[in-house]
């Protein structure tokens, strides 16, 4: 164990304090907005993420409780990256505090089986970052290289370059459908742009200290989608 690197029984406090505050946030982004409980989609959405989230949390406390400590990091180091983390908070709050208001005002009527099949989309999406997890211990929330941090090829590493970042463009963009609205779409889609600009100047920073980044890149020519870029 290093000298900073964290007991499990640390760990575990840190996460439950970062989920005290996320959730009951959520919750009230949702439906407070909505001005009301009755919002089925909102429900079943927050299960869909939630639910397979204890899970994943617990499978990484056990068996990975390392790359679980780097997903608590916030704190980006590069500065072009905090400045895309800045500007994707606003899009983030306004993607999960729309679906509220629609709600409220009735601006879109989402077909319940749109809903569903949004829902099943945004649980793929979570999916993919699980297998993420699975292949790659240093897949840390902020943009680092780390020491003893080797490319990874494996996996959905050898289909394309971001494959986590294909997880969550799956789960933002169909979260304002999962939650029943089309105008939220705008700033979740706004998010994949971000993460767009996030991958070009990651890629930049994996190929100035990670050694092997830039082969990897040529033997994998995909970034976010096989065939397309």
């Amino acid at each position: 164990m290093r000298n900073n690197q964290l007991s499990k029984g640390q760990l575990l406090k840190l996460v439950f304090s970062r989920l005290i505050i996320a959730f009951p946030v959520l919750i009230a982004m949702l439906f407070l907005s909505a001005g009301t409980l009755a919002f089925w989609e909102a429900w079943t959405y927050l299960a869909v993420l939630f639910i397979p989230m204890m899970f994943v949390l617990a499978y990484l406390l056990k068996n990975n409780p390392e790359l679980l400590e780097r997903r608590m990091r916030l704190k980006e180091k590069e500065s072009a990256q905090k400045r895309i983390i800045t500007l994707a908070f606003f899009s983030f709050f306004l993607a999960f505090l729309l679906p509220g208001f629609d709600k409220r005002f009735e601006w879109s009527h989402v077909p319940v089986g749109v809903v569903i099949v949004a829902d099943i989309l945004v649980l793929l999406g979570y999916g993919i970052v699980f297998l993420v997890f699975r292949e790659n211990p240093h897949a840390s929330r902020i943009v680092e290289v780390e020491r003893d941090q080797k490319v990874i090829s494996s996996g959905p590493y050898a289909l394309i370059r971001h494959p986590m970042y294909l997880g969550q463009s799956l789960m933002f963009i169909f979260s304002p459908l999962a939650l029943g609205s089309y105008w939220a779409m705008i700033p979740a889609l706004g998010i994949v742009f971000l993460l767009v600009a996030r991958i070009l100047d990651e890629e930049r920073v994996m190929i100035r200290d990670l050694k092997g980044y830039r082969e990897y890149m040529q033997k994998t020519v995909y970034r976010l989608i096989p065939g397309v870029w």
